[in-house]
């Protein structure tokens, strides 16, 4: 019962910031920034946006084959295409599921290549540490690119908390949400070792997925093509790079947003991806908020142009429709009965 309540309060507490999100950022604009918002959508042109859509596809089949470098080590010689429909797959779950898509692509190559779960799970967390690495790096070069205007974004920050209640005004009169936060998570880590120092399959579960991490990490270091690892990793993140600035084009009015907006933008939407699920909310609302910066004041005034906005949501739409379609596909593709693929 424990289980199934935390389980749908991974799902809801994401799912609720997101649409509180969209609620709060659509009732910032008054009526005419609302019309000039359902006027964006209108006037937006989908062949961009169809063309954002194929750069997104070639990085998920970079980053299918870049998967392959990380097995191979390993002994796993795994079929491209299986690579790329249990990718696809997992990106599928990630949309429905918190944090389930990592798991499930591990399940998938499991079933259809012979790959162990905790090696192929390893593998799937090395490849994330790998992509935080990156995305701190652009971050940092954006951050250098930025510098003119962080007074600017500090002034948004600003706003958009002037707008939010304290944490005194949130919180009941003598009811000490932290205390009982701090509580629960203490509790919750003092069960889950006595769990562990009480069973042994436990233990071996957990020493297994230990050992399957340590050799999907050191598969990074031990590939026998570095130098293809290392193209296909700054393709995946030029492809990402080029996506989201295609997308621009698709309305005049974000056409002129100059490339370092271009990446401010594209920073802020990946934080808005993480922290709620599947960037429903957060990420048109992050991407509105710091690309608004390079677009002027909103007519009217406010916190946000109604373009940007508009901007941010067809770019959302975009790449969930591509996950969702394509990843339906190849979760029906790779549940199908067949030998592993050896190409």
């Amino acid at each position: 019962m424990g289980k199934a309540v935390i389980g749908a309060l991974k799902v809801l507490v994401p799912l609720a910031l997101g649409l509180w999100l969209v609620y709060y950022f659509y009732d910032q604009l008054d009526e005419g920034q609302r019309a000039e918002l359902f006027a964006a959508f209108g006037q937006a042109n989908w062949g961009w946006l169809v063309l954002s859509m194929l750069l997104g596809w070639g990085s998920h089949l970079s980053r299918a084959w870049r998967w392959r470098y990380l097995l191979r080590p390993m002994g796993y010689q795994a079929g491209f295409w299986n690579a790329y429909h249990a990718t696809m797959t997992g990106y599928f779950m990630n949309m429905l599921l918190p944090r389930a898509g990592e798991a499930t692509r591990a399940v998938m190559l499991d079933r259809k290549e012979r790959v162990p779960f905790e090696k192929g799970f390893g593998t799937i967390l090395a490849e994330r540490a790998v992509d935080m690495i990156m995305l701190l790096g652009i971050a940092g070069l954006t951050l250098l690119l930025q510098l003119d205007k962080l007074d600017l974004f500090k002034e948004r920050i600003a706003l958009f908390r002037a707008g939010q209640p304290t944490s005194a005004e949130a919180a009941e009169p003598g009811l000490p949400w932290m205390w009982f936060l701090l509580a629960a998570l203490v509790i919750g880590g003092a069960f889950g070792v006595w769990l562990y120092l009480t069973r042994p399959a436990l233990q071996a579960r957990v020493k297994e997925a230990l050992r399957g991490f340590i050799a999907g990490l050191s598969s990074v270091f031990h590939t026998k093509s570095p130098g293809a690892f290392l193209f296909h990793t700054v393709l995946i993140w030029a492809l990402y790079l080029a996506m989201f600035w295609v997308g621009f084009f698709a309305l005049p009015s974000t056409a002129q947003v100059p490339m370092a907006g271009i990446m401010a933008g594209f920073v802020a939407g990946s934080v808005g991806i993480v922290l709620v699920q599947g960037g429903i909310g957060a990420y048109p609302a992050f991407v509105a908020l710091i690309v608004g910066v390079y677009m002027g004041t909103p007519q009217g005034g406010g916190l946000i142009r109604p373009d940007a906005l508009a901007m941010g949501w067809l770019l959302w739409v975009a790449q969930s429709v591509l996950l969702i379609g394509l990843g339906g596909i190849s979760l029906l593709l790779i549940t199908r009965k067949g030998k592993p693929s050896t190409t």
